[in-house]
């Protein structure tokens, strides 16, 4: 199982505002022994944003979308889910309940413009938000949530807790590095191939530094049984080079 986010505004993209959704969904997932396979930033553009969820719909992998699904004319997201799905957008009566009792001491202030922020794709599903009442939905594989984080990190988790449990496998992913000075990427390729011929489970990482010293992290990152077999192979192998390696700091 694979997970991806989407993640609108173009606020982001105008630098008005800086992005905090990619960090936290790595972190939460993370929590839970999962990992985020790719994230894709997109304008309020509603026919890119179709085309995004047409090409996500159709493939297999778990996506949060996050941003979009207000009721403002530069909010495309709900419009754009329903297009790609070749469904209509409907009222959903739990969503439409939701947003009653959250108005349920002044009724007046549930405004066919409140209501909007109900309608959802045909056939989707809501995701409560315990801030205001105000739900996400989820279609498919793809889960729908707010833009502010207040609401949307509360939502993520619960969509994680409440439909991806069995996926869960805290402690699943490790990690292992080395500082490697002196050497060139180019000069550890190979050595990088034949960890991964012996040891196809885990990935090779080569991140190369230049400040404050010039230095490579080189590293493998998978199932824990193997990493730490897989890490032995890079140290004897970049000896075996002639290059100086430490454990990071």
């Amino acid at each position: 199982m694979r997970f991806g986010a989407i993640i609108i505004g173009a606020e982001i993209l105008s630098g008005k505002r800086q992005d905090k959704h990619f960090g936290k969904a790595i972190e939460m997932l993370g929590e839970r022994g999962l990992q985020l396979a790719w994230c894709q930033h997109l304008g309020d553009d509603p026919d890119l944003i179709t085309a995004a969820f047409r090409r996500t719909f159709a493939g297999e992998d778990v996506v949060f979308s996050f941003g979009g699904i207000g009721a403002t004319p530069d909010d495309h997201t709900r419009a754009a889910a329903a297009r790609a799905a070749g469904v209509p957008l409907k009222l959903h009566p739990q969503a439409e309940a939701e947003i009653r009792a959250r108005f349920e001491n002044d009724p007046k202030q549930v405004t066919p413009q409140r209501l909007m922020m109900g309608e959802f794709p045909e056939g989707a599903d809501i995701i409560p938000n315990p801030y205001n009442r105000i739900p996400g939905f989820s279609l498919r594989h793809h889960h729908f949530l707010p833009g502010f984080p207040e609401m949307a990190w509360p939502m993520l988790a619960w969509v994680l807790d409440t439909h991806y449990r069995d996926a869960f496998a805290p402690g699943r992913v490790g990690e292992s590095s080395i500082i490697v000075r002196g050497a060139g990427e180019s000069q550890l390729i190979e050595l990088m191939n034949q960890c991964l011929t012996r040891h196809p489970g885990i990935k090779v990482f080569s991140l190369p530094r230049l400040e404050p010293d010039r230095h490579i992290e080189l590293g493998v990152r998978g199932d824990p049984r193997e990493v730490a077999t897989a890490i032995m192979v890079l140290k004897q192998g970049v000896s075996a080079l002639g290059f100086p390696w430490t454990d990071p700091a």
